[in-house]
């Protein structure tokens, strides 16, 4: 007697075959990066320009730079606003600047950051290599002795790994701005209050672990976004697909990774004590 097929199990092979073809594309990018390194040095400087400051309608605004700080900007002034609204109902709103340093550093800015790289860099990447792709220009770029990973993919992997330190540096400092402007200027805090709350529970290890992690997942994120775009297909409508799988699964990456970078670094406990 043969036992009927579980319908319900039939996408577990297409699901693990699409995870092997995936790793298998992020080992071929991430040893294509030497060569790129070597041979692709100006179309890297291109790269990082276009990523930094964007083009046509995303200049207007400073390219991911601004999206970013921007961003940041809002969720920095929503902690301040909430922080101090919600300490000082149990009367210690004058923590607010040691919320801005701690909440700020390990979960929004990285988090926000990460969102702005794939909202902007990632998807506009996933949706360039779809575009040539389809118009076979990978095919052409084969054809004539171009190693299409280390030109397309490596390139942007380098560019979004540069890239993410300012990009990251503004949307901290902007964060912190936005936090402070709101605390003092709109809340009415002492700033002398505000400011040694915030530089004694500063921590500089915890800055250095946000740089770490924004650099993750930057590779994450131009990792995703690559094989996406690299292996469109479907026409057009198969570009704005890839580019709508792509944000999705870089979002999920962003969040993922910070889990597992809070866990492994602050663990359970937080590493933190208040006191005094």
């Amino acid at each position: 007697m043969t036992l009927p097929r579980l319908r319900v199990f039939r996408w577990v092979p297409n699901m693990i075959d699409s995870f092997g073809e995936q790793a298998f594309f992020y080992g071929r990018s991430l040893q294509s990066i030497p060569n790129a390194v070597r041979l692709y040095r100006r179309e890297t400087a291109r790269l990082v320009a276009e990523m930094a400051f964007g083009t046509g309608g995303l200049l207007v605004v400073g390219g991911t730079v601004g999206v970013s700080a921007l961003l940041t900007l809002a969720s920095g002034g929503v902690i301040a606003v909430q922080g101090y609204s919600s300490l000082g109902d149990i009367g210690i709103e004058a923590l607010t600047g040691f919320l801005s340093a701690f909440i700020n550093i390990r979960i929004v800015a990285p988090v926000i950051a990460g969102i702005a790289l794939a909202a902007t860099i990632g998807a506009g990447t996933t949706a360039q290599l779809g575009a040539m792709r389809i118009a076979e220009e990978i095919d052409a770029l084969e054809v004539m002795a171009v190693r299409s990973l280390s030109y397309l993919v490596a390139t942007r992997m380098i560019a979004g790994f540069i890239v993410i330190v300012p990009i990251y540096s503004v949307a901290t400092l902007a964060s912190f701005f936005s936090a402070r402007f709101i605390t003092i200027y709109l809340s009415g805090q002492s700033r002398g209050l505000y400011d040694h709350y915030f530089n004694t529970f500063l921590i500089p290890v915890d800055l250095l672990w946000s740089f770490v992690q924004a650099i993750v997942m930057s590779i994450a994120v131009m990792l995703v976004h690559t094989y996406y775009g690299y292996n469109a297909k479907g026409g057009p409508i198969g570009v704005g697909v890839a580019t709508g799988d792509a944000v999705r699964t870089s979002l999920i990456v962003v969040v993922v990774i910070t889990l597992f970078i809070s866990l492994s670094v602050y663990g359970t406990s937080g590493k933190f004590t208040l006191s005094g």
